[in-house]
């Protein structure tokens, strides 16, 4: 069955009643489900529950749930998740290249996919596809709380069937696609049919189109594509090529104005000085090349000159276009040479999973204006100078900064706000949201004894059915997270608690962990910080920057990482970026688990 498929538009939609969903970057997949068979079928009619048998292996647990509804005929996209509004299409194309059986089940365990669902098709045998889109999306929702499935995509939810809703707000939509570097957005007519095989204007697709100007540098004469770069100092730094979205003419004009200005050619390459300016639209930019890239427009108001890599790193980052980034090019690490605009990009890519351990969070920031050369002074209180949108509450007389979205945290970061040190509760709140152990050894050649206390800690949370998450601190340590259900659990319940793993891990290894506070009493053993984790203490964030020499950053690991060769000097801000292309964010399921939590009877049982 061939599914129907929207058409690529670069206007936004008018007139109509529109519906607006997040598009993510997939393989399109139609579920087939009777009571003798399921398939997902490709677009090209393969069978994709093979190549992903965590998703088979999901239906087949709610297999008994589903029985009434069959057969159905659903519509959705096979992704990997790496925020809710954000699939990682490179992390799928290779698992989808994958043909060992041991390959696919470790990567499927690693990083599992999710189908979401946005259409059905046929419930209960009975045909639905002439039913108008609001209708059918309306009944999928129904089966979706039926079966008590995600109502909205998550990439840490281990049900692996979840549905995407929609909006009828487009700015909405686009401010959503915007801040999470969606790959687009679908506009669907509510009244629509579904019409198999058929490419529709009913269904509009909408990119999340980045813009690089730049310069065309050849033109290979074979295939018709143009090759463009920019300036990066002295040299011309290549950015890929071009052909989609030229009209005749103008790609007429180009040839023949290569061919007769070419400085030298390599077979069927025509090579030129830079002088042609374009803006090209793509989607990413991925290992040196622009990923789907558009033709837009010639730019004859632009010189070559105009075209450089440090404006075209500045764009890609899409960065909230009310906020400037000033002194962009200022040196704010010498031992990785990061630049001030190297580190608000860090920010801005990070935000989708930054955020929700900000949110609603009373903020302490170490703000250092000059880079780890100058003076450094931690804020709480919020500025007089500081925009109306950035939000704050009032804690025992002080202002704190609230960061809950995009826009506050580039600002934060255009203010040189460096670490983020957060409670343990949210303003709206008076409970405890998570326990956290901080693990803190004399220096860091002693980073070993943290990973020694992190693995016996990992043991005893184990033991007592508690769901743990690790993290570097950024700068010598460890500190290991135990997420609790909200505005349950008091201050009193967790000091019971973290004071008794504390002394049992003393008592476990006097001789290399102490919970001795001051520091000259402690010798060469590991401090075992429960007091930290107190009413109005805070914690560093996950993935906040340190303001340390090499710039390290508080980032989570898995359990399955802590060996003898980890070093906190392996995280930085390249690598960690890096590394969240590579692998699943272990904080992924981090907020899903927290009724999960079995707090109540561990509680419990340390009053007998």
């Amino acid at each position: 069955m061939k599914p129907m498929l929207p058409t690529l538009t670069f206007n936004m939609p008018k007139n109509g009643n529109w519906l607006y969903e997040i598009k993510y970057d997939g393989y399109r997949g139609i579920l087939e489900w009777t009571e003798e068979k399921i398939h997902l079928w490709s677009r090209n009619g393969k069978d994709l529950l093979p190549q992903f048998p965590e998703v088979k292996s999901f239906l087949d647990e709610i297999s008994e749930k589903i029985q009434e509804h069959l057969p159905l005929l659903l519509d959705g996209e096979l992704v990997i998740l790496e925020s809710p509004f954000k699939a990682n299409f490179t992390k799928l194309q290779q698992r989808g290249r994958m043909r060992a059986k041991d390959k696919i089940l470790s990567e499927s365990s690693e990083w599992p996919c999710h189908y979401l669902l946005f259409d059905l098709l046929s419930y209960q045998g009975n045909d639905l596809t002439s039913s108008p889109f609001h209708l059918r999306k309306s009944k999928l929702s129904e089966l979706v709380q039926l079966l008590h499935l995600p109502e909205t995509p998550e990439p840490g939810d281990d049900k692996l069937l979840q549905y995407i809703p929609f909006s009828t707000s487009l700015k909405e939509s686009l401010h959503t696609m915007q801040e999470f570097e969606s790959e687009g957005i679908v506009a669907k007519q509510e009244q629509s049919k579904w019409l198999e095989g058929k490419r529709t204007f009913e269904w509009l697709k909408i990119k999340n189109w980045k813009t690089v100007s730049c310069f065309i540098t050849s033109m290979d004469e074979e295939n018709g594509y143009f090759y463009v770069g920019v300036w990066e100092k002295s040299s011309i730094f290549p950015l890929g090529q071009f052909l989609f979205s030229l009209d005749s003419r103008t790609k007429s004009a180009l040839k023949t104005t290569l061919r007769e200005n070419h400085t030298r050619r390599e077979g069927s390459v025509y090579f030129v000085d830079p002088g042609i300016c374009v803006d090209i639209y793509y989607l990413e930019w991925m290992d040196n090349q622009l990923r789907e890239p558009h033709f837009k427009s010639l730019r004859f108001d632009l010189q070559p000159d105009d075209c450089t890599f440090e404006k075209f790193f500045h764009d890609e980052a899409m960065f909230p276009p009310d906020i400037i980034i000033t002194h962009p090019d200022k040196v704010l690490w010498e031992e990785n040479y990061v630049t001030k605009l190297d580190y608000v990009r860090y920010l801005r890519k990070m935000a989708p999973i930054m955020l929700p351990f900000l949110k609603n969070r009373a903020l302490t920031v170490i703000r250092s204006p000059h880079g780890i050369f100058g003076e450094s002074f931690y804020q709480k209180n919020k500025p007089e100078s500081s925009p109306d949108f950035i939000e704050s509450a009032i804690i025992d007389d002080i202002n704190y900064i609230i960061c809950n979205d995009l826009k506050s945290l580039i600002w934060l970061g255009n203010q040189l706000a460096i670490e983020f040190h957060i409670p343990f509760h949210p303003v709206t709140s008076k409970y405890v949201s998570e326990i956290v152990f901080d693990l803190d050894p004399p220096d860091r050649t002693y980073f070993h004894l943290a990973v020694y206390a992190a693995k016996i800690l990992k043991q005893i949370l184990d033991e007592l059915g508690l769901l743990s998450f690790v993290k570097l601190s950024g700068n010598k340590g460890l500190q290991v997270y135990i997420p609790l259900p909200e505005n349950r659990f008091t201050w009193e319940d967790t000091r019971r608690f973290t004071s008794f793993v504390a002394e049992f891990l003393v008592q476990y290894d006097p001789e290399s962990f102490t919970t001795e506070r001051l520091k000259k009493n402690r010798g060469e053993r590991l401090y075992v910080d429960f007091i930290q984790h107190a009413e109005g203490k805070t914690i560093i964030a996950p993935y906040s920057v340190r303001k340390n020499e090499g710039g390290l950053v508080a980032a989570p690991i898995y359990w399955h990482e802590l060996t003898e060769a980890l070093s906190p000097t392996q995280f930085t801000m390249g690598t960690v970026l890096k590394r969240l292309v590579k692998m699943k964010d272990p904080f992924s399921s981090f907020f899903h688990c927290k009724d999960k939590q079995l707090f109540e009877q561990v509680l419990k049982r340390l009053g007998h």
